[in-house]
């Protein structure tokens, strides 16, 4: 952008730019922000994880590794929140403090941080992800050059009954969370529960630093976080919606590399939370960021925060210009 001004002979610099965008993202998004937070308690599952990112300004080595944290309703809710948390480290207080007036189910990979902390919240339960257990198994195969070798190992017949799984949760994925729950528990516990004998009964066969060795550990280890699903309608299989949201910032951390400073960081998690909660709810994203930055202003002095409510990113109320689609529209 610096150098497309210089082209029309405006000498604008990034580090102008960068103020701009971060006073931007403190003064009038982070009220939006904050907003969404608290709304984020009212949701019954959450889904949650957490990327590096490196911050050059943290008082630290060069190479220092920081986090952004990802926190966003469970993927079955229409109306989709997702937020983004800068931290200087992968300690268990950060989820800890974000999610400390949360009650519901938390869907999860198998980082022992979640553990931990439901151990300590009541009200909170740490769902696993059963893709985390599949991927263990499909490492061990691409280690498998011949198609034929790898059908005949214990990490094939483990595919394919996780495949299994999936298919027939899949199928129930147009039902009620109460529907499902009852299916889940009359057609899919008996896989699961066959699933886990089977491998506590191969586990002793392979050797444990083995990529099946591992994945056979992993799925003993969070058998109890992996068969929260059965118990809930409402509970993905796994934590893909959430991994999916991270590969923005991921492609954009490719791209940039690094965030300057820690303030820079903060408002980067910002301005993510609030396009990505866009893009999750079907709207343009320009034109809604664009919507906020009109209106917000004309609400700085207030202390009540209702005005709010007509800028949520499914408010009836946003402009038509703002969205990809009318599902408000009158049939």
């Amino acid at each position: 952008m610096e150098q497309e001004f210089k082209r029309n002979d405006v000498n604008l610099n990034r580090q102008n730019m960068a103020n701009w965008t971060i006073e931007c993202a403190d003064r009038y998004l982070a009220v939006l922000y904050d907003y969404l937070h608290k709304l984020l308690y009212q949701y019954h599952v959450l889904q949650a994880d957490e990327t590096t990112v490196e911050v050059s300004k943290d008082g630290r080595a060069a190479g220092s590794k920081s986090y952004m944290w990802i926190y966003r309703t469970g993927k079955s809710y229409e109306e989709a929140i997702v937020l983004y948390e800068y931290q200087k480290d992968r300690k268990e207080d950060h989820p800890e403090e974000f999610l400390k007036d949360f009650q519901g189910v938390c869907v999860t990979d198998g980082y022992q941080a979640y553990h931990s902390l439901e151990e300590k919240t009541p009200g909170l339960t740490i769902a696993g992800c059963w893709a985390h257990a599949r991927r263990k198994y499909a490492d061990a195969q691409k280690a498998i050059k011949d198609e034929k070798e790898r059908k005949g190992t214990l990490a094939y017949d483990a595919l394919k009954q996780i495949g299994a799984i999936y298919k027939l949760d899949n199928d129930l994925a147009e039902l009620t969370p109460a529907q499902r729950q009852h299916r889940r528990q009359l057609e899919l516990k008996p896989l699961v529960d066959a699933y886990f004998v089977w491998v506590k009964k191969h586990q002793s066969e392979v050797l444990p630093k083995s990529q099946t060795g591992k994945a056979f550990a992993y799925s003993v280890n969070q058998e109890r976080y992996l068969r929260v699903f059965l118990e809930d309608g409402e509970v993905p299989l796994d934590n893909n919606a959430t991994e999916s949201t991270l590969r923005g910032f991921c492609i954009g951390r490719h791209n940039w590399k690094l965030i300057d400073t820690i303030r820079g960081a903060r408002s980067s998690a910002i301005i993510y939370s609030i396009t990505e909660t866009a893009k999750a709810n079907d709207l343009k994203v320009y034109e809604y960021v664009e919507y906020l930055l009109t209106e917000i202003p004309k609400h700085e002095d207030d202390t009540n925060r209702d005005f709010l409510e007509d800028l949520l990113p499914w408010s009836p109320n946003l402009p038509e210009q703002c969205r990809k689609s009318n599902k408000y529209e009158v049939k």
